[in-house]
């Protein structure tokens, strides 16, 4: 292993060697503390450290990095203090994550760091976002994320590297290749010779290095930086190394052949660089001792003041609360002529339209992305023409990769900007669901990060569309604490809600049915209002039986109140599906003592379920008769618009009515 020097001063290597020793010294304080039984897990990057301090330290403190399990340097060399780091460790409420969290899963916003999830792919996209918030904002910066070979195999790679290549994000791809994913060696993962020849898939630049050589780490990633601010693109960075313990310490080695610990640990990247220092007499042995003594003094004492922690007071209130970010009105409404209030007859889409397009005047930090956005103006229409008038960077065309688009998304939340995403159709979200259920919806709830992002979700049956273009798939969500589900049924709540969404610095799934784009219209105001998410309404009011329902439901039971006025309905539109508003379901409930709940979805597993179950939980003695659903069939969606009429609960809801008025 050659070391260069470069044009580092001696104290500057010094600082290297430190930064270097420091992780590693931690490292076997904390295998110390696994044994005693003082923290119940820890992932080892003994071996590796040269990769997260030589890379953190070619960077400014106030760029991002996304690291992974094995890069405590990274947070070493940023400057988190250590008391707080064992801390977070010990589940120590005065940790990072309060205690919601476990070794490196969390982040810090002071100190550039997005804290990873466990689906390791993820995070790529992530680092596309902040790349992208650069770009927009020219500024001289790159992201880092760092990947394990292992988790080149995931599609997130892909997409991740596809997406910064097409829009030319100057982010770095640095993969830590130490032989194994757990216990899967690399003749198991992948066939190319090596890693970095991915890149020319993809059209970008790549470079192999010796992931232990300190030096050489450093020097690359500080020039690749200077080339991805540059000429604003890309890069892959293939570091060889090795793990020297473990997957995580309940593991073990046994599956990794003994020859490799001997190659390796000849290559150990603390041990070259202190015999190098001292060859090149710019530290002795001696003062090599007194930095180690130092270093250990330092870890003993911040250990210290991580045990005097007070225990975590379990307050349920308090978690409950920290799920979502809080949300605040702070958007005047555009000024009218004379202060009146003008009302134009729009349709659904038209409301849904107007909304963006407000929302894109009156804030600069708001991003549409979605496929065929652009010039084209989305698969609906909704956004046409507003490229020609906000320009390709504020209304992105996509590329077919969601879990990217929504990674990229948080990414750029984590910047101060607001995302707006089109799903072309609600189904297509599922290739997405890690990032949304996993990144998005907890974030807030493990280091406090807000994901001030939007998906725009165009749902629902009707239109002859089959089975992956009709789904209503809204309760795949309604389960997801830290997501905000809302699903407006008239062009006036689109356009509050959606505004009002936009403004909500939580993830919010906005459904908009297909069927109800160009079928329905009504008066809206022109000025930029927000409709209160989580509040529903009361459509009509009645004494017989209560229809509690949303979306196209809302329609149906209208229809139906219309065409039997005998009954006296009382309907209520829900409006938002996360948070509930109990009170409305309460009320409706004391009005009329019969409920039935109607929903497009499928019956089984439906948010009706889950409604049945509350009022029958909180509200028993209001009620004259049993809960019932009407919803559509526990099938997939067909195609031919016969068999789609029977499919959906519109067919069954005179049945469910009548049943509920003769209990």
């Amino acid at each position: 292993m050659e070391f260069k020097r470069l044009d580092l001063s001696n104290n500057q290597l010094i600082d290297v060697y430190k930064n270097m020793l420091l992780p590693r010294m931690i490292e076997e304080k904390m295998l110390v503390l696994l044994r005693q039984g003082r923290i119940s897990k820890w992932f080892s990057g003994i071996g590796q450290e040269a990769i997260a301090v030589g890379s953190t330290l070619a960077l400014q403190a106030d760029e991002w990095i996304m690291p992974l399990h094995r890069n405590l340097g990274v947070f070493t060399t940023r400057k988190m203090p250590l008391h707080k780091l064992f801390m977070q460790w010990q589940g120590n409420e005065d940790g990072y994550s309060k205690g919601r969290e476990r070794s490196f899963h969390f982040g810090s916003k002071e100190h550039y760091i997005c804290g990873m999830i466990s689906h390791l792919g993820p995070q790529m996209a992530v680092s596309n976002g902040v790349a992208l918030a650069y770009k927009l904002k020219r500024e001289q910066k790159i992201s880092l994320n760092y990947c394990g070979d292992g988790g080149t195999s995931e599609g997130d790679f892909h997409e991740a590297l596809n997406v910064a290549a097409v829009w030319d994000l100057p982010v770095i791809f640095l993969i830590e290749n130490n032989g194994y994913g757990l216990s899967t060696p690399t003749s198991e993962q992948y066939r190319c010779t090596n890693l970095v020849d991915k890149a020319k898939g993809y059209g970008i630049e790549g470079i192999k290095i010796d992931g232990n050589n300190i030096l050489e780490v450093y020097d690359t990633i500080k020039g690749v930086r200077d080339y991805c601010i540059k000429y604003q693109k890309p890069y892959l960075i293939e570091c060889s190394t090795f793990r020297m313990r473990g997957h995580e310490e309940a593991s073990g080695t046994k599956y990794v052949p003994k020859e490799l610990f001997e190659e390796w640990g000849k290559k150990d990247p603390v041990k070259k660089f202190e015999q190098w220092i001292i060859s090149e007499q710019i530290l002795t042995e001696m003062q090599i001792a007194d930095i180690r003594n130092e270093l250990k003094t330092y870890i003993e004492l911040e250990l210290e003041k991580a045990y005097t922690a007070t225990s975590i007071t379990v307050n349920t209130e308090k978690e409950l609360k920290d799920v979502y970010a809080k949300s605040t009105q702070i958007h005047q409404p555009l000024q009218e002529e004379n202060n009146l209030p003008k009302y134009t007859n729009i349709k659904f889409y038209e409301a849904i339209k107007q909304a963006l397009y407000q929302s894109l005047q009156l804030q600069s930090n708001v991003i549409l992305m979605g496929q065929d956005i652009a010039e084209y103006g989305g698969a609906f229409k909704i956004t046409e023409g507003f490229v020609q008038e906000f320009g390709k960077e504020r209304i992105r065309n996509t590329p077919i990769c969601e879990s990217a688009i929504i990674g990229a998304a948080l990414g750029l939340s984590l910047e101060g900007y607001k995302s707006v995403v089109e799903m072309q159709f609600a189904d297509f979200v599922s290739v997405a669901f890690n990032q949304i259920v996993n990144n998005l919806a907890k974030i807030h709830y493990r280091w406090n990060q807000p994901a001030d992002v939007v998906i725009r979700m165009p749902t629902g049956a009707g239109v002859g569309a089959g089975p992956f273009h009709s789904q209503s798939n809204e309760a795949w969500f309604t389960h997801v604490p830290g997501l905000k589900v809302v699903y407006p049924s008239t062009p006036a709540d689109a356009k509050g809600l959606l505004i009002a969404a936009i403004n909500d610095p939580n993830p919010v799934l906005f459904f908009e049915h297909k069927a109800l784009y160009r079928s329905i219209s009504e008066q809206v105001s022109d000025t930029y209002y927000e409709t209160e998410i989580g509040k529903a309404i009361t459509i009509q009011s009645g004494n017989d039986i209560s229809i509690i329902t949303y979306g196209m439901g809302v329609h149906w039971a209208k229809e139906y109140a219309q065409n039997n006025t005998t009954i006296s309905i009382e309907i209520i539109d829900l409006r938002t599906l996360q948070p509930l508003d109990y009170t409305a379901i309460q009320q409706t409930v004391a009005n009329t003592g019969k409920v039935l709940i109607l929903h497009e979805d499928t019956l089984t597993g439906g948010i009706g379920g889950e409604i049945s179950a509350w009022i029958n939980e909180h509200c028993f003695e209001l009620l004259d008769a049993p809960v019932m659903r009407c919803a559509s069939l526990d099938t997939p969606i067909p195609f031919n618009t016969d068999l789609e009429k029977n499919f959906l609960a519109k067919s069954r809801l005179n049945n469910y009515v009548q049943k509920l008025l003769h209990y």
